[in-house]
């Protein structure tokens, strides 16, 4: 080889081995350069200072260092495209036979509850197109509402408009018919349904402001209270608040109406939630269990069963004494017990949410745990209502009273994330 012979090429160590016994107590075996003429022993001898060897036994040893960090990257990096590689080639695998169930497909994660607006994105297809469906069914029935509204007060704006919605509506409604063949022919790649997911999403959230639109110009020709809440989704992120908190209560009647047919579960139409008591009032039913009412974390079952896609009037009412309680459907008493949380007074300075089901104060929603369907007419006292009052509740009475703790009014409650208020129609369906 020309030149000096490289350093890592040379093993000293059994070529001099004899004469560095020789001039040599304690022998080190040191790795260097050496010309290709010179004798390789006496290159060792006069090698220069004992500093100069540590010296160089430093460099060498920070460069094998270097090199060895080096090689650990390396291989780092083929390990990460290695597995890219990977799964490129099992998505081509899985690209190429779209007709074939994919193993896992469908099946939601554990633990996985704590979703945000993606909760949708991650529904399968056919969950996410029968809530679709369920959207489109809202909106019309929104539009029909208009449509009694606009033949009260003609115009030629109101009734361009909401042509114009209708058309849209029936464009969706096409949409969805079409996407639900392409799933059946498995014609849908993952990208191709994802796009279109979010087209048909953003056109259904246009939809919604602009009927949200023309129903705040019936808010000044319909009473405080004739309005109900709709959430036709479940989402971490529609809800209602009501403006106002709970004083401290030694009883309660609470009372509202409700229109679902979610399933599994209605979800939870409100919760009461007070510093250091996230459970401190609600009212929830969650997957297949029934229905339940929770003061301080404790709970009582009770017999409501309401998913059925129609309007119930329900009214629980409780009482700190002995935590006596009764629950109401449609005007008739349908349960009852005792020791609900006994002495234990409601605390007041909370924050009530229609809705959602709240982890934290004022927050920490859970998506499946969200009411799904139509609210109205959510009133509180603080006492025990007689079975008189609470069937003139649920018959739409003119005796019928308002809550002297919260009464239901559009001036006390704020809406969020998409969750739209429009006239009550269960008490004109009654009459």
């Amino acid at each position: 080889m020309p030149g000096d012979i490289p350093w890592c090429f040379v093993v000293l160590f059994a070529v001099c081995l004899e004469c560095l016994a020789q001039n040599f107590g304690q022998t080190r075996f040191i790795c260097t350069s050496v010309p290709v003429d010179m004798d390789m022993c006496t290159s060792v001898q006069s090698s220069g200072s004992a500093e100069d060897l540590k010296t160089n036994v430093l460099q060498l040893r920070e460069t094998v260092l270097q090199q060895k960090e080096t090689i650990m990257n390396q291989k780092e990096t083929i390990r990460e495209l290695t597995t890219k590689l990977g799964r490129c080639e099992s998505q081509s695998l899985l690209e190429s036979g779209p007709n074939e169930a994919k193993p896992g497909a469908g099946r939601k994660q554990s633990g996985s509850g704590k979703n945000t607006m993606g909760d949708l994105s991650r529904t399968p297809a056919a969950e996410t197109l029968s809530q679709l469906g369920q959207t489109l069914q809202s909106l019309k029935t929104r539009l029909e509402n208009l449509e009694q509204y606009s033949r009260l007060n003609s115009s030629s704006q109101t009734n361009s408009l909401k042509d114009m919605l209708q058309s849209k509506i029936d464009d969706l409604e096409k949409q969805v018919l079409s996407r639900v063949n392409s799933l059946e022919e498995g014609k849908l790649n993952p990208k191709n349904e994802t796009e279109e997911r979010v087209k048909i999403e953003s056109t259904l959230t246009s939809l919604h402001q602009r009927i949200s639109d023309l129903e705040k110009g019936q808010k000044d020709n319909r009473p405080g209270d004739k309005f109900q809440l709709t959430f036709p989704l479940r989402t971490n992120y529609m809800y209602a608040k009501v403006k106002k908190s709970l004083p401290e209560m030694y009883a309660f009647t609470i009372c509202m109406w409700l229109k679902s047919n979610a399933s599994p579960g209605v979800g939870t139409p409100f919760s009461y939630a007070v510093p250091g008591q996230a459970n401190e009032l609600v009212l929830i039913e969650w997957g297949n269990n029934p229905m339940e009412i929770l003061i301080n974390d404790k709970v009582a079952k009770l017999p409501f069963v309401i998913n059925d896609g129609k309007w119930h009037h329900i009214c629980i009412t409780w009482t700190t004494r002995d935590g006596v309680w009764e629950a109401y459907q449609d005007g008739t008493q349908g349960g009852n017990g005792e020791n609900l949380a006994p002495y234990h007074p409601i605390k007041p300075q909370g924050v009530l949410v229609l809705g959602q089901e709240q982890d934290t104060l004022g927050g920490g929603f859970d998506a499946t745990q969200a009411f799904v369907g139509e609210l109205a007419h959510f009133n509180i006292w603080d006492r025990k209502l007689t079975s008189g009052e609470i069937y003139n509740l649920a018959t739409c009475s003119t005796k019928a009273l308002s809550g002297n703790v919260i009464a239901w009014a559009e001036t006390n409650i704020d809406i969020y994330g998409g969750a739209t208020k429009w006239t009550f129609e269960a008490c004109r369906q009654i009459n």
